[in-house]
């Protein structure tokens, strides 16, 4: 229980004593810092039910909480803003609480719903590259907060390969590979294939040209440029099942697994399942009847079927075309309801997915609703926008894109410049050393991409994202690398029982204050699919413990108790630090 739940019921129970008012809830905010005080009542939406001076209502109630409520110390009003001092022996009994629990701030899970969260999503035909990096660490760390705010949580992505995108690969692999393979080649699988995949451009660019200057039209050499229609006639054996067709892209897509598989390992995501759309293209369909039936969606005259969203603002949608077949529309809403099938327990899903696809998700939602899908109602887009580098926009048809692996290779070897221009790394081993590297360049990485709210639009500059000052991935590694070193140093036995004893500096008390929001921080975050919430609250707590730090003598402290107690508080924001950062995806070295 938080102070506000604990400051509420005492607050109202003071409004009922006064002036014999039933107030439904109670508004609290954080002290200003310019103000004595702990938390703040605001009285001014008491107005509507107690008429006065607020100032002097604030007064009153202020006066009973000191006389009736033992953790109220004290308290002062500014204007219509009650602040009140809390009891150092709140925060010492909440610490007692706090001491004992390694998981401090995650939730038991609850016996509720499930929760699916799909993320990456990539297609087969190319490495996953600094969008899907983006994308991967919001969904990941979107899932680790539902955990810890107490749901269970299923992982999962679904593999476009298939479609006209990997066949262009296969057909350029025919035409140019020589048999070329991972292993023949020294490249990672995904880099193997996205090589043919450029190598398709660049030969259909060619073809293109070549027939323009014979005289053909731009959009009909665009639409007859030789490699085009065999990568068109390739998809269609593929979808009659030619063996020889299915056998390269089996082969092809096997490539392009592994080497995901490797890259996900590198940035440290996982999934509980994989869902492929070679094996949910045909699903929906059978909905679109029923849909049909129940007018949910209605038939045109050259027998395509649509649903009209016009009344709920949006427009007419295609789920099936004139010839029968499916729109990513079907296949989506198929693919939906094929996961609750699997996962009868899951009664909302999470899509990662780029803001580029908003109107998608909305027409999939409404839809699924239509169809009288009761979880449906919880649904949820996590939209996020673009990430571009300080040189630009990304390409990756003309081989211009930053790949994820080469991004984790640039933060890595960034990491080892910057320590080593520090040279904080004596007495290491080069194991802990390239280990250390890593560690920070992905936190580095991380911490930058997820400290932004994630609709927002991102200019990621990998230098700046490894700075050891200010709002960082390695500022908050160090402290925690500092707390670790302090502890080593302490040998100190933490007696507990002895901390009712303890005057809280005032330093001291505003890192308990912080530590004592950081399970509130996970639900918000959680209920928002923010994982920015925690990443600003690991910040904010580590700005304080530095505060802390540099005023407060922790090893030469002027007495034992006050020593053990400093050095219990260090080693509770250190785990809290911990794991936070695990919510982020994001390690903590011991040392720095």
């Amino acid at each position: 229980m938080t102070l506000e739940n604990t400051l509420e019921q005492q607050v109202k129970n003071a409004v009922q004593s006064l002036f014999d008012v039933e107030l439904g809830t109670v508004e609290f905010q954080a002290t200003r810092k310019e103000f004595a005080g702990d938390i703040t009542v605001v009285v001014f939406p008491m107005l509507r039910q107690i008429k006065g001076n607020p100032a002097v209502i604030g007064e009153q109630i202020g006066q009973n909480l000191k006389n009736e409520v033992e953790l109220v110390k004290d308290y002062n009003v500014i204007k219509g803003f009650l602040n009140i001092e809390i009891d150092d022996s709140y925060y010492i009994n909440l610490f007692a609480q706090i001491i004992k629990d390694d998981l401090y701030g995650y939730a038991k899970t609850k016996d509720t719903d499930a929760i699916m969260v799909e993320y990456s999503s990539p297609n087969t035909n190319k490495p996953l590259h600094l969008g899907h990096v983006r994308n991967v660490l919001l969904g990941y760390s979107v899932a680790e907060i539902l955990k810890a705010s107490g749901k269970t949580v299923y992982k999962t992505q679904i593999v476009n390969d298939r479609g006209i995108h990997i066949c262009k690969s296969m057909v350029a692999w025919q035409r140019y590979g020589a048999g070329e393979t991972p292993t023949s080649s020294g490249l990672k699988g995904d880099k193997l294939v996205g090589k043919y995949y450029v190598a398709y451009d660049k030969a259909y660019k060619e073809e293109v040209e070549q027939l323009i200057n014979q005289g053909v039209s731009k959009s009909e050499a665009e639409a007859n440029a030789p490699i085009f229609l065999e990568a068109k006639n390739m998809l269609r054996q593929w979808e009659a099942g030619d063996k020889e067709v299915v056998a390269l892209w089996q082969k092809m897509n096997g490539w392009v697994y592994e080497g995901f598989e490797d890259t996900y390992q590198r940035i440290g995501v996982d999934f509980d399942k994989n869902y492929y759309e070679s094996d949910t293209y045909l699903l929906g369909k059978e909905f679109v009847d029923e849909g049909l039936k129940s007018g949910v969606f209605f038939k045109k005259e050259d027998g395509s079927v649509w649903c009209d969203l016009t009344d709920e603002g949006l427009d007419e949608k295609l789920v099936l075309r004139s010839d029968g077949t499916a729109v990513y529309m079907t296949q989506d809403i198929g693919t939906a309801i094929q996961r609750i099938k699997d996962f009868p327990d899951v009664g909302g899903m999470v899509y990662t997915v780029g803001n580029e696809q908003d109107y998608h998700f909305k027409v999939l939602f409404l839809i699924l609703q239509k169809l009288g899908f009761n979880w449906a109602q919880n649904l949820y887009h996590l939209s996020y926008g673009m990430v571009d580098l300080p040189s630009g926009k990304m390409k990756s048809r003309e081989g211009t894109v930053v790949d994820a692996d080469d991004l984790i290779d640039e933060m890595t070897e960034t990491a080892k410049d910057i320590s080593q221009e520090l040279g904080k790394l004596e007495g290491y081993s080069e194991a802990e050393k390239n280990n250390l590297h890593t560690v920070v360049g992905l936190g580095a990485l991380k911490y930058f991409i997820l400290k932004v709210d994630p609709k927002k639009r991102i200019l990621f500059d990998p230098k700046e994202s490894i700075d050891f000052q200010g709002n960082t991935g390695p500022f908050i590694q160090y402290t925690y690398a500092r707390i670790q070193s302090i502890l080593r140093k302490s040998a100190v036995e933490v007696q507990t029982e002895s901390f009712a004893q303890i005057n809280l500096h005032p330093k001291e008390k505003q890192l308990l204050k912080q530590l004592e929001q950081f399970p509130t921080v996970i639900q918000n975050a959680a209920q928002q699919y923010s994982p920015a919430l925690i990443a600003n609250y690991t910040y904010d707590l580590v700005k304080d413990f530095n505060s802390f730090y540099q005023n407060v003598s922790i090893l030469g402290a002027d007495s034992d108790l006050e020593k053990s107690f400093r050095v219990a508080l260090c080693n509770s924001v250190g785990k809290t630090i911990k794991n936070a950062f695990k919510l982020l995806g994001i390690d903590v070295p011991d040392r720095m």
